[in-house]
């Protein structure tokens, strides 16, 4: 699987003249344009300390969901003459391309580790949790993922409706705004829907982790559980809740895989 993963991410931008620098470039794009969109237009950077880390820890770690996610959809679909010729268990695939994904995002990581110092936040103890909080999003993507890859295999659909779904969870998951500071006045029940997605807990774990300011901004704006235990308790219950239904479900259609 690791291999396999692997000679895909070499092949994926062998034939751009930036090759691998795209790994990093087309998040950093992104957030860019955000930036521009929601911090100066939308003057949502006024609400926090420091936008431009809090903007690009949130566009990088959705990224990393986002994109394994997008995978795991054609993982079956996309392999059908491979499942056909040879037998191996088909939750490789989608496994294989959460790897995939978790190998550009270690490359993005140390990027953004420099954009965080670069921009004021200090070298802290919490920092080497991060592994710990990667490791229950990577989870949370594999259980996701093989749910995704069953629905992808015989609904053919799927790959025309998930860019949909994916863009509006990712305006509902904070990696523009910060949810405490624009929900305080909102019932109880709004914010917490929003709180609880998974990619706002994975979100708001990392900021906390890597970001002072961000741990202050949530105390400042009155965020009921800005205790990083309530983020690390929602994060594993995420993952292993995606884990294991995504695993049953997806098995359960393992022989159907590959025929018709």
């Amino acid at each position: 699987m690791i291999t396999y993963a692997t000679s895909r991410n070499v092949s994926k931008y062998s034939s751009s003249a930036l090759g691998q620098l795209w790994q990093v470039l087309t998040p950093l794009l992104n957030a860019g344009v955000y930036y521009l969109m929601f911090g100066l237009i939308l003057g949502q950077k006024r609400d926090l300390t420091n936008y431009t880390a809090f903007l690009i820890t949130g566009v990088f770690v959705f990224s990393y969901t986002q994109r394994s996610l997008t995978g795991g959809a054609k993982a079956i679909s996309g392999n059908l003459s491979l499942i056909r010729a040879l037998h191996f268990p088909r939750a490789a695939l989608p496994l294989a391309y959460t790897i995939q994904e978790f190998q550009q995002l270690a490359i993005s990581m140390g990027v953004l580790f420099v954009i965080v110092l670069v921009t004021g936040e200090p070298l802290t103890l919490m920092w080497l949790l991060i592994p710990c909080a990667l490791l229950l999003q990577t989870i949370f993507n594999i259980g996701v993922s093989l749910l995704l890859a069953r629905v992808g295999a015989f609904v053919r659909d799927m790959n025309q409706l998930l860019p949909f779904i994916l863009r509006t969870w990712l305006y509902t998951s904070g990696v523009f705004y910060s949810i405490p500071a624009k929900m305080k006045d909102q019932p109880e029940w709004a914010r917490f829907l929003l709180e609880f997605n998974p990619p706002s807990v994975f979100i708001d774990l990392m900021r906390g982790l890597l970001m002072s300011s961000y741990r202050q901004d949530l105390v400042r704006n009155g965020f009921p559980h800005a205790g990083m235990g309530q983020l690390w308790l929602y994060a594993g219950i995420w993952a292993a809740v995606a884990l294991i239904g995504g695993f049953w479900y997806f098995w359960r259609a393992e022989e159907r895989y590959g025929r018709g």
